[in-house]
């Protein structure tokens, strides 16, 4: 199967200014979710879809290919991310290379363990699944707030509170990373949307699951990042600033 890895990367983040290319644990944090994809086993197309000359510049000397530089009116605050896929594929079409699936890897979510982007391929291709998403599981511990007539409410049974040990994978809830996305061409081509037809969850460990809004969350990543990496700091040295 051809899977086009898309990393987009916008160069006017607010929250977190420059965000792409903050150093995190040695690199660029858009280099980390380059550095992944490069690294499956699977042959994967990485495209990295940025209006930014500073972030193409970045991308391309850690290996991702960026054969295009996004306009400027799918690189604004109000801009969903399907439209720049979107664009992404009809670059690549009009290139004669149309994927079969799109692997959207979100570098604002920087970490993903060995194996994780092959694991998440080798599920989708047995499942038969349109689209897959990334999540973490979490307890059903949640409350709705509702309204002054009718107050908040739990989305668990209350007189029923069931002990963490004893959660499954039924009675668990699944929080989207916003990690990584599988998705087949068609779904995107039809319903301009990452997610459609048959809908698989792809779970992912705990830890995958940090997206980076803040500056806290920005330590947290770099934190992360470092202790998963500690064992080889001659690899975080060498790699392209």
């Amino acid at each position: 199967m051809s899977i086009l890895a898309v990393i987009p990367a916008r160069g006017g983040s607010k929250g977190v200014p420059r965000k792409n290319l903050r150093p995190v644990a040695g690199r660029p944090l858009i280099e980390w979710t380059i550095q992944q994809a490069l690294d499956a086993e699977h042959d994967l197309d990485v495209v990295v879809s940025t209006d930014d000359e500073e972030i193409a510049d970045v991308a391309r000397a850690a290996g991702a290919e960026v054969p295009f530089l996004r306009p400027a009116d799918l690189a604004q605050d109000t801009t969903a991310t399907e439209p720049v896929v979107r664009h992404a594929i009809d670059e690549l079409t009009a290139r004669g290379r149309r994927p079969e699936a799109v692997m959207l890897l979100q570098a604002t979510s920087p970490i993903r363990l060995p194996g994780t982007i092959d694991r998440a391929i080798a599920e989708f291709t047995a499942s038969g699944a349109d689209s897959m998403v990334g999540v973490v599981p979490q307890a059903p511990f949640l409350w709705w707030a509702g309204d002054d007539d009718t107050g908040p409410h739990a989305d668990y049974d209350i007189t029923a509170r069931p002990r963490r040990q004893d959660l499954t994978a039924r009675t668990l809830r699944y929080r989207e990373t916003g990690s990584l996305y599988l998705t087949r061409t068609e779904v995107y081509e039809q319903l301009d949307n990452r997610l459609g037809g048959r809908v698989r969850l792809f779970v992912m460990d705990e830890v995958e699951g940090i997206d980076i809004d803040s500056e806290v969350d920005l330590g947290v990543a770099d934190a992360e990042l470092a202790n998963l990496h500690r064992t080889a700091p001659q690899d975080i040295q060498d790699s392209p600033a």
